[in-house]
């Protein structure tokens, strides 16, 4: 079974009326299944890469984030049964996330190799945030030159840059359920 299948796999359930957690889940799991502890390896070693570019007050918070809550969110996926198995997710985000789905298997490479597993993590990831988790992206916390912060305010997740990835198609911002932080 090849990465790049999902995209085929989630464009199949997304043919359905109504799609349920469960559904998205299992075909999430299906491929979580077929990450190597060394593809984590790869991906966390390729994030740490990154992580060289990024100012030094903030490069610690950045890694913390991105290896914990997106690297590591693998194992969470696999071994997640605690969830509303029969609610649906927002279908209409669903199905807009498609294009940006299919450019992160274009843009979001480590290597040349089919054989790369980074695209499949970063979509598997987002995918269980944004429709099983019910949660932002960055989670609550994540702090952005300026020290600003993504927050949490009467039910509704807040983000202070959501705004300035408008224009970048290949900003996971569009499929995160975040909005933009109204003061800022």
């Amino acid at each position: 079974m090849k990465s790049k299948s999902i995209l085929f796999e989630l464009k199949k359930l997304s043919s359905q009326d109504t799609i349920t957690k469960k559904e998205l889940m299992n075909l999430l799991k299906k491929y979580a299944n077929i990450i190597s502890v060394y593809d984590l390896m790869m991906a966390t070693a390729q994030m740490r890469k990154d992580g060289e570019y990024v100012h030094a007050n903030y490069r610690e918070k950045y890694l913390k984030v991105y290896i914990e809550y997106f690297i590591m969110r693998m194992r969470e996926v696999l071994e997640k049964e605690e969830y509303n198995h029969d609610s649906n997710i927002d279908k209409k985000a669903f199905d807009q996330s498609f294009p940006m789905l299919e450019r992160v298997f274009e843009k979001e490479r480590i290597s040349s190799s089919e054989e790369d597993k980074f695209p499949l993590i970063y979509v598997i990831t987002s995918l269980y945030t944004t429709f099983i988790l019910e949660e932002p992206i960055h989670p609550v916390g994540s702090e952005f030159p300026g020290s600003l912060k993504v927050e949490e305010r009467n039910g509704k997740f807040l983000c202070p840059v959501k705004d300035k990835q408008a224009d970048n198609v290949n900003a996971i911002c569009h499929l995160c359920l975040a909005e933009q932080t109204p003061d800022i």
